[in-house]
């Protein structure tokens, strides 16, 4: 079996698990999951959830035909989801936070910055994130479509290292079970391509809304930056025993580069900057030797018209570029903070949505 090693994990939970009988919640598979995390968590690792399940949680309560209108699946999310919440809460003695996106969340720098912020936040404070889309309230032009693939975003807005997909199944099989006796777990996937995709077949399960081929879909998102993926049967207890013990019992789909070369390559190519910082001596010296975070009492110039979440040059007092990241200040609240300490940011603007100005995540060295 395969091994892999991470930090920071994002373990997507679908709806087969919390809701088997696709009505109310259930503690059926989730308890050694919880244990697993809870584990993972005593070993110095970060674990986000990402949960499906709010509208199967409130099925039962919301009076619905056969085929249940847009309005009647966004009640059944809005009084599943917190069903759901305390379902999960009940499993761990340390606390859960909720999170609820949409693909409109997530396609906005401002607001994407916003949900990292969070993250980093809940994460700082020794609290399991719980991720969902917020279902009360899309419409089908704002949603993600299926946790699978709103599991690879979350995993690229938390820089986690690992994806762990948690389904009914057991992994990708060279051909499809239920009809072939003889298939064969395929336990690694050194790439993504088109036959890998010839191999996914539908779902059997009325309640879930992705198969293979959306797990295969958030595997490539996550791969190609930096994040291994990883698919298990999380209705099988001995799978999470297996992974406690450095095993593997699932499919791995291997990442195509380290995720902070990947990181570094979308930093450094993939957002063009929007406007440019000076920074003093004492901030260039702590950016390329320490890896640190840069403050707003180390800018000296503020250049151009940006908003929170834009990229920005990093120059040095010479105007030689040095670095490049990601902006937490909009370029007028930059320029009236430059050069100031940390604490004086709430007495200048009013609001400190952030102590760093760019955070060492969010910066690649170029110098």
């Amino acid at each position: 079996m395969n091994s892999v090693d991470w930090h920071r994990a994002v373990i997507k939970v679908g709806s087969a698990l919390i809701s088997p009988e696709g009505d109310g919640c259930s503690g059926q598979f989730l308890l050694p999951m919880a244990r697993y995390i809870s584990e993972c968590r005593q070993q110095g690792k970060e674990v986000i959830l990402v949960s499906s399940g709010s509208v199967a949680a409130g099925r039962s309560l919301i009076a619905h035909g056969e085929l249940p209108l847009l309005a009647e699946k966004q009640a059944m999310a809005a009084v599943g989801q917190t069903m759901m919440m305390a379902n999960w809460q009940r499993f761990f003695d340390f606390p859960c936070a909720q999170i609820l996106v949409t693909h409109g969340d997530l396609s906005d720098r401002e607001r994407y910055i916003n949900i990292q912020n969070t993250i980093r936040t809940l994460l700082d404070n020794g609290i399991l994130p719980i991720v969902n889309e917020n279902d009360s309230v899309t419409t089908k032009e704002l949603k993600v479509g299926d946790n699978d693939n709103l599991g690879a975003l979350v995993a690229l807005v938390s820089s986690a290292d690992l994806l762990m997909i948690c389904s009914d199944v057991d992994g990708l099989f060279n051909k499809d079970p239920r009809s072939n006796p003889d298939a064969v777990l395929l336990p690694d996937v050194a790439k993504i391509d088109d036959s890998i995709y010839a191999l996914a077949g539908g779902t059997t399960n009325k309640i879930a809304t992705g198969g293979m081929r959306t797990k295969i879909e958030a595997a490539e998102k996550a791969t190609v930056q930096g994040i291994n993926t990883l698919i298990v049967n999380g209705t099988n207890s001995r799978v999470f025993d297996e992974l406690l013990i450095g095993n593997n019992a699932g499919t791995l789909f291997k990442r195509q580069a380290s995720p902070k070369k990947a990181r570094k390559h979308w930093l450094q190519h993939g957002l063009k900057s929007k406007g440019s910082i000076k920074v003093d001596a004492g901030a260039q010296s702590a950016l390329l030797k320490k890896g640190a975070s840069l403050l707003s009492i180390g800018i000296t110039d503020v250049s151009g018209d940006f908003n929170k979440g834009d990229a920005l040059d990093i120059q040095n007092t010479q105007g030689e570029l040095i670095a490049k990241g990601i902006s937490q200040y909009h370029s007028m609240e930059l320029s009236q903070i430059k050069g100031q300490q940390s604490k004086k940011i709430i007495e200048i603007l009013g609001y400190c949505p952030s102590d760093v100005v760019l955070h060492r995540d969010d910066i690649v060295v170029l110098a």
